[in-house]
């Protein structure tokens, strides 16, 4: 059994600043892509930023040039380093690691979520 363990959310100002970490544990797998999700009022669950094993990342617009992903393959450990965070950034975040066994897709793990909000 996989379980990814959050950290870092809590409650910041506009243009502050946040690091949000998730440490993949448990079983031992393989992970390609980790990334970030988040569910914000009344809006449906949307990529906020993936990153694959090798380093390449992806961002969803609205964050772009704000938010960082990074993470440490050997401790299977995602992060998110959110700057100049704005009242839209509110919401539950979600880490997510794809897992593989024996080169075969095994499915999405999932964290419990991380509440971030961000006042004005």
């Amino acid at each position: 059994q996989v379980q990814l363990v959050e950290s870092g959310g809590g409650l910041v100002q506009a243009g502050g600043s946040l690091r949000l970490s998730c440490a993949a544990s448990g079983s031992i797998f393989s992970i390609d892509a980790m990334g970030w999700y988040r569910h914000a009022p009344g809006k449906q669950r949307e990529l906020v930023a993936r990153i694959t094993s090798g380093g390449s990342t992806n961002y969803a617009a609205s964050v772009k040039g704000r938010f960082t992903i990074s993470r440490d393959n050997v401790k299977n450990t995602v992060y998110l380093q959110m700057n100049s965070l704005k009242s839209e950034d509110t919401g539950v975040y979600y880490c997510n690691a794809d897992g593989y066994y024996r080169g075969s897709y095994i499915g999405p793990y999932w964290g419990q979520g991380t509440q971030v909000t961000v006042s004005s």
